[in-house]
């Protein structure tokens, strides 16, 4: 009964006579495959873009682009189930068609061609598609079961974000009360010990010792060389022990305060830096490394080369000791660095967070998260890129990409000494925290649409 109603319903063009006996001798020729399994549930003619519905029937996507604008109704014509999202064009069944009646196919496509109701149909129902798609999600069908599984592990993701973060504000101290921004002289005993546990677990070891003595910033100062450390009531034998202390006590003379040695204490004291290369590691890790190699050299280049191609391992040394004194890397590293920079510039991030993972255990691995991330978005791009045979484009993208960071980046250094402070800090750990769980919402899109994508 559907397939008689379907018949009055639509006028469908072409001799159905004609393509059915040159599908029947393409066949004779295919191993005697039969014309019925690719038909269309409404022509009963060879199948041309076939579109296969949630129910298992397939159709010509120019019938399925009649009926629903001669019905207005998301259903299968056949059986009358409604379908869930747009259909989407099998390309395993058009191929396979494709192959075994070629020139039925293009027969049949110059015909239907010059029939312009189905082009206006087939233009319709893509623009009904492009709506669906691009929809924001309130204007959307409801999903009746509550939003599906994907949306509520977001939702659960999102919130677990928000609690972790709200009981890092609370336990962690103010920026003003750092040591980066108090000045070594008034150090109290306490704030001593801290600065020297933070230059490793070894450190411990004379924790004792100092707390005793009530060596403050004062008396931190007094010190003056190596041999110090080895007279009452110090009585520290290990000589690297004593080397490490000394060049730290050094720096911090220097610059008359604490140097950064962790993620809060340094955007304590470059809050812009800190949220600049939270945001350009991201959109554009590439740029990011070679601006940190023409302008950020010692800060920041060196210790982050020597944390990703290290020259040895040594597990028990810690990571602010390692990072003390670094000379130029050797040719060894710059190899391992551009190759991993040129292929892999997030496994880079990746592998920088991991190696702080003992002082920064929840950021890290939402940063290491982000990059495992960012990494196959970006082998999205690449592949989309192929597919499309557009590979010859990449020098045009890259130029117009730098030209917009560039921008952006000009833009915001002239505008950042009005941004209020309580705007850069939401916008700092937005990126830091609530990236991860966009990302991967923006993972599950390109996944499904690299499964369902007509090529």
């Amino acid at each position: 009964m559907h397939k008689g109603k379907m018949q009055e319903d639509v006028k469908l063009p072409g001799d159905n006579e004609k393509f059915k006996v040159k599908a029947d001798t393409a066949t004779e020729n295919s191993c005697l495959i039969s014309v019925s399994e690719f038909s269309c549930h409404c022509c009963y003619d060879i199948l041309i873009n076939p579109t296969t519905l949630n129910c298992g029937h397939s159709f010509c996507r120019h019938c399925l682009a009649l009926w629903w604008v001669s019905s207005k109704k998301n259903e299968c014509p056949e059986c009358r189930e409604k379908w869930e999202g747009f259909p989407k064009v099998n390309i395993l069944l058009r191929d396979a068609i494709e192959k075994l009646f070629p020139d039925a196919i293009e027969q049949r496509r110059e015909d239907i061609q010059q029939n312009n109701d189905i082009a206006h149909s087939l233009a319709a129902f893509q623009k009904y598609g492009n709506d669906q798609i691009s929809a924001p999600p309130n204007v959307r069908r409801i999903n009746p079961r509550g939003g599906g599984f994907f949306s509520g592990v977001l939702t659960a993701l999102t919130c677990v974000a928000v609690v972790l973060l709200g009981y890092h504000w609370s336990c962690r101290e103010s920026e003003d009360d750092l040591l980066v921004h108090k000045p070594v002289a008034k150090w109290t005993t306490e704030e001593v010990i801290l600065w020297l546990e933070q230059l490793g677990p070894w450190a411990s070891l004379y924790r004792e010792r100092f707390l005793l003595e009530r060596v403050n910033g004062r008396l931190l100062l007094t010190i003056t060389d190596e041999e110090d450390f080895t007279k009452t009531p110090y009585h520290i034998e290990n000589s690297s022990h004593r080397k490490a202390i000394i060049m730290e006590l050094e720096r911090v003379k220097t610059l008359g305060v604490k140097p950064p040695q962790n993620l809060w204490e340094y955007k304590a004291v470059n809050p812009g830096k800190s949220l600049f290369l939270l945001y350009a590691l991201k959109s554009s890790p590439r740029l990011s490394m070679l601006y940190l190699y023409l302008f950020d050299y010692t800060e920041i280049f060196l210790p982050f080369i020597y944390t990703i191609c290290p020259v040895q391992e040594d597990e028990h040394e810690a990571i602010v000791t390692k990072l003390l004194e670094l000379k130029d890397p050797t040719w060894k590293q710059w190899r391992e660095f551009i190759v991993k920079y040129s292929f892999l510039p997030y496994q880079l991030i990746a592998e920088f967070a991991w190696d702080w993972l003992e002082i920064h255990y929840w950021t890290s691995r939402f940063i290491i998260v982000n990059a495992m991330l960012l990494s196959v978005l970006e082998f999205f791009s690449f592949w989309r890129l192929w597919s499309r045979r557009e590979l010859k484009t990449i020098p045009q993208r890259m130029w117009s990409h730098f030209w917009k960071v560039s921008t952006q980046g000009l833009f915001v250094a002239i505008f950042w000494p009005i941004i209020p402070q309580f705007v850069c800090n939401c916008l700092f750990y937005w990126g830091l925290y609530f990236n991860p769980i966009i990302n991967i919402d923006l993972v599950v899109k390109e996944v499904r649409r690299l499964e369902t994508q007509v090529l």
